[in-house]
């Protein structure tokens, strides 16, 4: 395979996954990882990706570049989803109690999917305008918004209004959703005011699940709203490996694989 046949390969990957390992690359090109850190510095040059540890992601995800709702509602699809029924499913068929819902594409799928289950005894409690339209439609009942400036990028209510009525909640359970984790910064966001709600929302909850598909792995954005040690539950694709594996492990982070 030519040089520019690789490269484009590559591009395509990234297209459809977001991130890239060089690991994963050296062994799926049939190459060495020398040659697979000599293209992805071709392709940063070009301006078609951004170089990180271990590998490369899109350009648009710098520590401060956030993707609009639409377009991140169609990257990974598969991935968000099972997570989402891996999620529920550890949610337990008998659980009753408050669910806290973070806004995000991936706690969107699972919003969906606990609007199916119909299980009663189970009141939701969002800041995401998104999700509370969606379980409205669905038909959910025991439903509870939550006010705020409205950020068109996400869908999410920010602002000191909404970080107050979290802070004067104590939900059983909140399951959250990230840009970002990393061994050395845990789990983080591109938006400061986004972040400050992720963070009450940490704080607030007797139990934190986060959400989170493999290409959120050794990605750090700007703001960091939890520490490992702060994440009672990892829900992802795949499993962690390296550095944020054995970070996770000594903090006690439960790692859910779907």
């Amino acid at each position: 395979m030519y040089a520019t046949e690789r490269r484009e390969l590559i591009e395509r990957m990234l297209l459809d996954e977001a991130r890239v390992s060089v690991a994963e690359l050296a062994q799926r090109l049939n190459v060495t990882t020398e040659t697979v850190r000599r293209d992805l510095a071709v392709l940063e040059e070009q301006g078609a990706l951004r170089r990180v540890h271990g590998g490369a992601v899109t350009p648009d995800r710098g520590s401060a570049a956030e993707v609009d709702l639409r377009e991140r509602q169609n990257r990974g699809a598969p991935a968000k989803s099972s997570i989402a029924a891996r999620a529920v499913e550890g949610l337990g068929g008998g659980f009753t109690g408050s669910v806290l819902l973070d806004a995000g594409t991936t706690t969107g799928a699972f919003a969906e999917l606990l609007a199916h289950r119909a299980q009663p005894g189970v009141h939701v409690v969002t800041h995401s305008v998104v999700l509370a339209a969606a379980l409205t439609a669905a038909g959910y009942a025991d439903l509870t918004i939550l006010g705020g400036r409205v950020r068109a990028v996400t869908g999410a209510a920010v602002g000191a209004a909404t970080v107050s009525s979290i802070e004067n909640l104590r939900p059983d359970v909140a399951f959250i959703g990230a840009n970002g984790l990393s061994a050395g910064f845990g789990a983080s966001t591109p938006d400061p005011e986004e972040g400050e709600v992720k963070r009450a929302i940490v704080r607030s909850a007797r139990r934190v699940i986060l959400l989170a598909d493999r290409t959120k792995f050794d990605v750090e954005s700007l703001r960091r709203f939890a520490a490992l040690d702060e994440i009672d539950v990892l829900v992802t694709d795949e499993a962690p490996s390296g550095a944020l594996a054995d970070a996770l492990a000594a903090a006690d982070v439960e790692v859910w694989v779907a």
